[in-house]
C-alpha cells in the first residue's frame, strides 16, 4: 500500500477552550494517528459565525498538519475540506516553499509534489465587523519589542499574543504594560518518538505560518481587526538554490507569503481581519538601530531559538554558539557600547574561534547563508564596519578576519548606510499605520 496522509478533522471544544486537530499517516504495515491541541483562554463564541470559525479552523488543520506530513512526505493526501483552485495553489505553495530547507537538507525532490487539489468552484468571504484595535504577536525578541514601542508611541490600542508561555515573553509583555492572550500548543508526543526512527524525516517547518493563522483565529474570537507581526524586509533574502528553487529558511516571514496570506484571508475568510507586518519596510539592521534606544529590554529579551525548543531547555538567554546569537551580537555591536553588549551575552562573541565559520557565512564569504532568521551579508558587513570604527573589537579573531577580507571594500560598505538604514516600501501596511513607521 502507498503512503497516505489524512487530515482527519478537528474537534471544536471551544466551550472548554480547547481545539483538537487530528491526522493519520499510513505506510506499509503501519498506521499512526496524531492529535495536536491548542488551549485558549475563555471567549464569547456567539461573536463568530459558525461557518467563518469553521474556515479558520480548517486553515489551522492544514498548517499544523505540516509537522506530521513531513515524517514520511506522502504524495497521497486525503482531505475533506472544500478548496478552490486558488486556495489549493496557496496550500501547495506553503508546503513546498515553507519546507524548502527541509527538502534541501533531506535531499527530497519536491518538483512533482502536487499535494492539494481543488474540489469546489467558489467560496465567498464572510463579513465580521471588528473593533478597530490590534493584536501583536510577541515572540521574545527585538523585532516584536520594536513593533510594540512604535504602536505605543503612536497611541494605538493593542494587546499582545503568544503561542506558548515562556518567561521571556512574560517579562517583555509585563514591561510593555499591555494585555496578553496566551495560546498553549500541545504537539502529539508520538511525533517526537517517530522522529527518532531511521525511516522518518525531520527538519524545519514554516512555524511563522502557524503563528499567523493562530493570530487570525484570535482576531476572530477576541474582536481584533488587525493582526500585527514584526517580519522585516531582510526575511525576503534566501539561503541557497536547490533544484531550481531559492530556499529561504524565513519564507513564511517573507513579503511573498504575507501578500499571499492577506489575499487568502480577504478572499476566502473575511475582509475584516487584516494580517500584516509593521516592520516590513525595515531591514534588520534598521530594526536593531531602533531597538538600541530601548535599554530597559536588554536584560530580558532573547532572539536565540534554543530558548523556545519544545523538547529542550537551555540555561541563560543566549547560547552564544548559534548563528542567531552571532548575528544579533554583530548588529548590536554597531549601536551600543561594548560593555553593555557583553553584559547582554555574557561574553564577547567576536573572541570565539568556534564562531569563525558562522561569521564567514553571515558575511557572505561562503556559498550558503546560515539557516536561521538572520539578515543579509550586506547588513552584517555594515554592522562590522560600524563596530570596527569604534575600535573596541579590532584585536578579536573575528574582526581581524573581517578586516583582512573587506578592507578594500570599506568605502563601498560605508556607502550602503543610506540604503540599509532607510525605510522601504510601505504598500503592505494599512494606511492608518503608515504614520507609526514614518514618525
Amino acid at each position: 500500500m502507498d503512503r497516505m496522509f489524512e487530515f482527519v478533522g478537528y474537534e471544536n471544544n471551544l466551550n472548554r477552550a480547547e481545539l483538537v486537530f487530528k491526522y493519520k499517516v499510513t505506510i506499509p504495515e503501519e498506521t499512526f494517528e496524531f492529535k495536536e491541541k491548542l488551549i485558549l483562554p475563555n471567549m464569547d463564541l456567539e461573536r463568530v459565525p459558525g461557518e467563518l470559525l469553521n474556515r479558520i479552523l480548517n486553515c489551522l488543520l492544514l498548517v499544523l498538519g505540516v509537522s506530521y506530513w513531513k515524517l514520511y512526505c506522502p504524495q497521497n493526501i486525503k482531505l475533506g475540506i472544500p478548496l478552490t483552485k486558488k486556495q489549493a495553489e496557496f496550500w501547495n505553495s506553503l508546503y513546498i516553499n515553507g519546507l524548502g530547507e527541509f527538502f534541501y537538507r533531506n535531499k527530497i525532490d519536491f518538483r512533482e509534489f502536487n499535494l492539494f487539489s481543488s474540489n469546489t468552484e467558489s467560496v465567498e468571504p464572510i463579513e465580521l465587523k471588528r473593533k478597530d484595535r490590534s493584536l501583536l504577536g510577541v515572540g521574545g525578541g527585538k523585532d516584536s519589542i520594536v513593533s510594540a514601542e512604535l504602536l505605543k508611541k503612536n497611541n494605538e490600542e493593542f494587546s499582545a499574543f503568544t503561542l506558548g508561555e515562556h518567561e521571556i515573553q512574560e517579562k517583555i509583555v509585563s514591561l510593555l504594560g499591555v494585555p496578553k492572550i496566551s495560546v498553549k500548543r500541545i504537539v502529539d508526543p508520538l511525533l517526537f518518538e517517530l522522529n527518532k526512527r531511521e525511516d522518518t524525516y525531520n527538519g524545519h517547518i514554516p512555524i511563522s505560518a502557524i503563528y499567523h493563522f493562530v493570530g487570525i483565529l484570535l482576531g476572530a474570537l477576541y474582536d481584533f481587526k488587525y493582526v500585527v507581526f514584526s517580519n522585516e524586509k531582510s526575511a525576503n533574502y534566501g539561503n541557497v538554490e536547490y533544484l531550481g528553487k531559492q530556499v529561504n529558511h524565513q519564507w513564511s516571514k517573507s513579503y511573498e507569503f504575507e501578500k499571499m496570506l492577506q489575499d487568502y484571508v480577504s478572499s476566502w475568510i473575511t475582509p475584516d481581519i487584516i494580517p500584516f507586518s509593521l516592520l516590513r519596510s525595515m531591514n534588520e539592521i534598521k530594526i536593531v538601530e531602533v531597538f538600541s534606544h530601548y535599554p530597559k529590554y536588554f536584560s530580558v529579551f532573547s532572539s536565540c531559538n534554543n530558548n523556545f525548543k519544545i523538547t529542550e531547555k537551555q540555561e541563560g538567554l543566549w547560547c552564544g554558539e548559534c548563528a542567531k546569537c552571532a548575528f544579533v551580537f554583530s548588529l548590536l555591536s554597531a549601536f551600543i557600547p561594548r560593555e553593555k553588549l557583553i553584559g547582554i551575552f555574557g561574553r564577547n562573541l567576536y573572541e570565539s574561534s568556534a564562531l569563525i565559520s558562522t561569521y564567514e557565512e553571515l558575511l557572505g564569504m561562503r556559498d550558503t547563508k546560515p539557516f536561521d532568521c538572520v539578515g543579509t551579508p550586506e547588513e552584517v558587513r555594515l554592522a562590522f564596519l560600524l563596530a570596527y570604527k569604534k575600535g573596541k573589537y579590532n584585536e578579536t579573531p573575528v574582526m581581524k578576519i573581517f578586516y583582512d577580507k573587506f578592507k578594500p571594500s570599506f568605502q563601498t560598505i560605508e556607502n550602503s548606510v543610506s540604503d540599509l538604514l532607510k525605510l522601504g516600501k510601505l504598500d503592505n501596511i494599512p494606511e492608518e499605520f503608515r504614520n507609526v513607521i514614518l514618525e
